[in-house]
């Protein structure tokens, strides 16, 4: 696979596409273009973080950019860093989900977002023609080294209006922990002792780059954490993924809430203190608006992709967004995706409801959603002729084209968007059961054949 080039960074398997001469390369276009700051690094826990990290801190440095080096931190950690820093820019040394074996670039501006689709192309041009702004020896960088910005990050969460450890110390909750050996293995833990929760049990918490599992937080990949609260009587389970900007729920059943309904939980929670908009993407479920609907709110949707969250969420000034993907934005705290904003939510809505968590997940509504792809090359239309059909067939229910086309019915909707990297249309429906989710995305393969 080839190294994958996007506005918000590259990412590859290490040795192979993510070489050490890519790493310099698109670090030395970076911090040309933040034209020599203060950029705040860091890095999730993978094996190859330590040697990434030092390349790109040195690279940095040689065109002139002080480095904050802040270590082993969740990505949202290194938001909060930009903005304490006041900082150029951030990077964080992570490859999200993908297996052990991949690394990455995530960058960030000096707002702490992730960069646009104009910032993100001006970057990747000066990576393409080679003109980095190298310095002499006399006006090189300087780095230092703070290990104190995670402690930082959590007392600002503790700082919330909304947050009170005290009545969650009260409320004697428990806990059950898979960070997946990630970033999130001492901050998860950390963050809870702060909030006041009690006990505490942990799995995958030994921050050394070894995931015991698929780190996407993904059903099939958590049995353990299920099982970890059927045997402990924990009122709640929490899931990180390797960066810590994804969290999942497992209810004290033992059952998943569904990646979607984590955001539907922190909507409520938010809602619940003030007044506001919210948003969330395209692809994202129903039960956002349904939440956000509960307060007399709208739930804005925005294309996919959580920079294109951000932007809507400062357009229509909203006060919580995310992605269905267990992605939360909290702009009290950031304008980025933070599980640790998330769990502090979230604990807090139970010790305040006094309820347990599968009876907070039941005042939800049960959406169930399917993906499916077309295959293009078998079709025999390329993927504008394809969201042109759809967008014409169902024009009378006004379809939004802001990224491919979704269509609303009554009952649930379909999305359809176009791969970048493969001949593919990718099909995201969603309904009030598998077969219902499934239906829909069947009326749009059989229109097309």
């Amino acid at each position: 696979m080839a190294l994958m080039i996007s506005v918000s960074g590259i990412r590859g398997i290490f040795g192979t596409d993510l070489t050490p001469e890519n790493l310099a390369r698109f670090t030395a276009a970076y911090g040309t273009w933040v034209e020599g700051g203060t950029v705040v690094l860091g890095r999730d826990s993978r094996v190859t973080g330590k040697i990434c990290e030092d390349i790109v801190a040195s690279t940095l440095m040689s065109v002139g950019c002080d480095v904050v080096k802040v270590g082993i931190v969740p990505t949202p950690t290194v938001a909060m860093g930009v903005l304490k820093y006041k900082a150029a820019g951030g990077i964080i040394i992570s490859a999200s989900h993908n297996p052990a074996q991949w690394n990455a670039l995530k960058l960030l501006n000096s707002t702490s977002e992730f960069m646009d689709a104009v910032q993100g192309s001006e970057m990747i041009a000066v990576s393409e023609n080679g003109k980095f702004n190298y310095k002499s020896y006399d006006s090189i960088g300087v780095s230092c080294d703070d290990d104190t910005l995670l402690d930082y990050h959590i007392e600002e969460i503790l700082k919330l209006d909304y947050i009170n450890p005290r009545l969650i110390s009260e409320a004697n909750l428990s806990v059950a922990v898979d960070a997946v050996n990630g970033a999130g293995s001492l901050a998860v833990p950390n963050l809870l002792e702060k909030l006041g929760v009690k006990t505490i049990h942990k799995i995958h918490c030994t921050p050394n780059g070894l995931f015991p599992h698929n780190p996407e937080p993904l059903p099939e990949h958590l049995t353990e954490i299920c099982e970890l609260v059927k045997e402990t009587g924990a009122d709640i389970g929490v899931v990180t993924d390797p960066d810590a900007d994804r969290l999942a729920l497992v209810d004290d059943t033992g059952t998943l809430f569904g990646e979607e309904y984590t955001q539907a939980a922190v909507f409520d929670f938010i809602l619940s203190k003030k007044p506001g908009a919210t948003a969330t993407n395209l692809s994202s479920s129903r039960i956002a608006d349904e939440v956000s609907e509960k307060y007399g709110q709208k739930c804005h949707r925005s294309a996919v992709g959580e920079i294109n969250v951000v932007k809507k969420m400062q357009e229509v000034n909203a006060i919580v967004g995310g992605e269905g993907s267990g992605g939360i934005i909290v702009p009290d705290l950031h304008y980025g995706r933070d599980a640790l904003v998330g769990i502090a939510c979230v604990i807090q809505h139970l010790a305040e409801k006094k309820i347990s968590s599968s009876v907070l997940r039941a005042e939800f509504t049960d959406y169930y959603m399917s993906k499916s792809k077309i295959q293009l090359d078998e079709l025999g239309k390329d993927a504008d002729e394809v969201l042109e059909m759809v967008k014409t067939h169902y024009a009378s229910l006004n379809p939004n084209t802001i990224d491919g086309v979704k269509v609303d019915f009554n009952e649930g909707w379909v999305h359809l968007r176009k791969s970048n990297t493969e001949p593919i249309v990718r099909i995201y429906s969603e309904g009030k059961s598998p077969e219902a989710a499934d239906s829909f995305a069947n009326k749009i393969k059989a229109l097309l054949n």
